[in-house]
């Protein structure tokens, strides 16, 4: 059974950088997930790090969708809830023992690219509200293989039919149904959130805390420069996953 018990100066760190992390993610609608978990690898071990911040995130982007309930549109949710969950099932009971992570980290650099760098014929990658069901297939499975669920979605988010709180909101609670389909698989595991349910509890109200300065900066930037970031956000993305393809031995 793995109990975290941590100095103050470490619980100070984790709620400072939790905090601000959340913030990123609402001000650029991605990368907070990403600098959350590197925070929490200074302190924690693998093995409680991913079920922690799993937990953490499953109440961080319930509470910055519950902040932009007004911009949900249920239609596109719902269907990615439905495809996530069958996504995560499957590759948990079937795929992940045949799949490593080279495939998937490809794949997901691809996307980017492609919308980054698109020439201008070429179309957007805006998709149809229930063709979200495929989006929710795709990153279910994808996020047990990798964790890499951000930047995933955002490039199905990178568009110009959506406001920024549309863009915020709905893929945040897209991520809170993708992390949820984990939780399962820790408690299988013999993961105890109940005995690290403290840590989990001080670490979700700094990360609330921070979503919630997030969007009161994001209502004071403008949709333009909204983009902006979220392309810059995006671009770090794919030079990490590089990275993580170079040291695979691409």
């Amino acid at each position: 059974m793995d109990v975290v018990d941590l100095s103050q100066g470490a619980l100070l760190w984790l709620v400072i950088a939790t905090a601000f992390a959340s913030l990123i993610s609402s001000v650029t609608g991605m990368a907070g997930g990403v600098l959350m978990f590197a925070a929490m690898s200074l302190c924690l071990p693998l093995r409680v790090l991913v079920p922690i911040h799993g937990a953490v995130q499953v109440f961080n982007n319930a509470a910055r969708s519950w902040f932009l309930r007004r911009h949900i549109r249920w239609r596109m949710c719902l269907p990615f809830a439905v495809g996530a969950t069958l996504g995560a099932a499957a590759t948990t009971l079937f795929i992940v023992r045949y799949i490593g992570e080279f495939f998937p980290l490809l794949l997901l650099a691809g996307l980017i690219l492609y919308t980054l760098f698109k020439p201008a014929r070429l179309p957007d990658l805006k998709i149809p509200d229930r063709g979200f069901f495929w989006v929710g297939l795709i990153t279910g499975g994808m996020g047990i293989l990798v964790g890499a669920i951000d930047p995933l979605l955002a490039v199905f988010f990178l568009r110009d039919d959506l406001s920024k709180e549309e863009i915020v909101g709905n893929k945040s609670l897209m991520q809170m149904f993708a992390h949820l389909t984990k939780v399962p698989a820790y408690l299988y595991l013999g993961f105890s959130f109940i005995d690290n349910a403290g840590l989990i509890l001080l670490l979700t109200v700094s990360a609330v805390v921070g979503a919630r300065l997030g969007l009161i900066l994001l209502a004071r930037v403008s949709t333009r420069h909204f983009l902006q970031l979220m392309r810059l956000a995006l671009m770090l993305a794919a030079l990490r996953i590089g990275y993580q393809l170079i040291q695979m031995g691409v």
